[in-house]
């Protein structure tokens, strides 16, 4: 009798496992990119959690204000109860508010922190400071102390671009066919000395420098080696640590903001697919992220950054290219081009952008099978 039992115990524990499996729905990994306002309370956080998971997003990456520990503490609890990953979004080189001597300075010998690029928040500071590499190790390893923190997610983990993405030309007023001296960052003394004692190279004498592929190589290096020495000491708290990255590297990384990702010793990847500032159609969505797959070689998961376009049954009388972005009838070109050049995944920017004809077709492109093209 307990051999008959036993055989039916499992008899029905297959049936059930196959009825089980028959309704599980198929559904891609998402996440999405927000960040809190300042009217933001732990009740308007529950709620969009709560919203944004029932729309199929598995985590966010979560800008609560810096490295200010009781906001992310905060936001990263309310997540894992909504069963929502949680990846503390902060920017790493951008600070307004530390030592003058912290910052980086452009080849017209202006230092960020009296004259700054494009924007008065392009506060860069020089990723070769140790006063600075110091600063941030620390500020992220006590991020990666907070219990329900799973990722440290680095952004403006880079230098200043050089050349802005082409859709950004005519918003700033610039024709940027050249690297040029006002944007072209870090001639400070440590990284001018640095670079001649590296190479024998003083690349103060060089007419122009944008010819000079040690000096290319020594930044993107220099990046490199930052992002390593912060992910060690996360790694060393048992965390792990993604970065939203330009898109590329080769085809834009690399050449308008120094970041040669794919050898970043990094658990996952965000490149910013944001098509409309590239002047390019959704299709190109999927031609990018295969390059970037290929560029780690698929054995780090990347994950397709889709930029959302809020209002856009106005979209063609925006100007500012950062009010463009998807409509939802590109949505599902934009997310199944992703997942067929071999991403792990989606990431919204924003989740808030969403209108209810997004969040339709969305659910539709999240919960197909799709096979990766060779």
């Amino acid at each position: 009798m307990k051999v008959k039992t036993l055989f039916a115990a499992a008899a029905a524990c297959i049936v059930g496992l196959s009825a089980c499996t028959s309704e599980t729905k198929t559904k891609i990994p998402v996440y999405g990119w927000q960040g809190e306002g300042a009217n933001t309370t732990a009740e308007s956080i529950q709620a969009d959690f709560k919203k944004w998971k029932e729309h199929g997003l598995d985590g966010m990456c979560y800008n609560a204000g810096g490295f200010n520990v009781e906001k992310h503490a905060r936001a990263a609890k309310i997540a894992h109860e909504n069963g929502l990953e949680y990846h503390a979004w902060i920017p790493t080189m951008l600070k307004g508010d530390a030592d003058s001597t912290w910052y980086a300075v452009n080849r017209k010998g202006e230092s960020a922190y009296n004259v700054q690029a494009y924007v008065p928040y392009y506060k860069c500071m020089c990723p070769n400071n140790p006063d600075v590499i110091n600063y941030l190790v620390t500020e992220y390893g006590k991020i990666a102390d907070i219990p329900e923190v799973d990722y440290v997610h680095l952004d403006y983990i880079r230098y200043v671009d050089v050349i802005l993405a082409r859709g950004l030309w005519d918003k700033y007023g610039l024709v940027m066919n050249e690297e040029y001296p006002t944007a072209d960052y870090c001639y400070c003394d440590k990284c001018v000395a640095d670079f001649k004692e590296a190479t024998g190279i003083d690349i103060k004498s060089i007419e122009d420098p944008s010819t000079c592929e040690e000096w290319k190589q020594f930044r993107y290096n220099v990046i490199t080696s930052l992002v390593g020495k912060i992910a060690d000491a996360v790694h060393a708290k048992g965390k792990k640590v993604s970065a939203a990255v330009f898109p590329g590297p080769d085809s834009y990384a690399k050449k308008l903001v120094r970041q040669e990702w794919n050898k970043w010793n990094i658990d996952a990847f965000f490149p910013m697919n944001y098509n409309d500032f590239y002047l390019e159609p959704a299709s190109w969505v999927g031609e990018i992220t295969k390059e970037e797959v290929n560029s780690v070689n698929g054995q780090k998961p990347v994950y397709s950054g889709l930029f959302i376009c809020h209002d856009w049954k106005n979209k063609a009388n925006i100007k500012d290219p950062e009010g463009h972005g998807l409509i939802p009838s590109e949505i599902a070109e934009a997310v199944r081009g992703s997942m067929e050049a071999g991403a792990a995944g989606v990431a919204l920017f924003v989740p808030s952008n969403m209108t209810d004809e997004h969040w339709a077709e969305f659910d539709k492109a999240i919960h197909q099978t799709y096979q990766v093209k060779k």
